[in-house]
């Protein structure tokens, strides 16, 4: 046996358009967290090419290549916006490649991708 309510009982009436309702305010929530974690990821795979860029210019300084070729493949490996800077110190070169943060993070602050390469100069004693 079933019960039925009659139409325009008080339980459906404030039914109508709920789920919409529930979608419409869903729906932008969903599509921000979805942003958010492309953006994490775009802000680690910036990382691994400032690791990736800081080690080749390194390297390549440490082997006595051209400075300003190094650090010229170094900006192109590196993300887009980034900055390279070289230092030697003693028997050593160092390299630190900085990009900069997906604009959806910036809010957040979140540090920027930092790789920091060190390399013995293969002329040293």
């Amino acid at each position: 046996m079933t019960l039925r309510r009659p139409a325009g009982s008080p339980g459906q009436r404030g039914e109508a358009g709920a789920a919409t309702a529930e979608l419409a305010v869903a729906l932008p929530a969903l599509v921000l967290v979805l942003a958010v974690a492309l953006a994490a990821v775009d802000l680690g795979v910036a990382h691994v090419r400032c690791v990736d860029a800081a080690r080749s210019a390194a390297r390549a300084l440490a082997r006595g290549d051209d400075g300003a070729g190094a650090l010229t493949e170094a900006r192109r490996a590196a993300p887009s916006g980034s900055s390279v800077e070289s230092a030697l110190a003693g028997p050593r070169v160092t390299v630190v490649v900085t990009a900069p943060v997906p604009a959806l993070l910036r809010p957040l602050g979140i540090a920027p991708p930092r790789a920091v390469a060190v390399a013995r100069l293969e002329s040293a004693p």
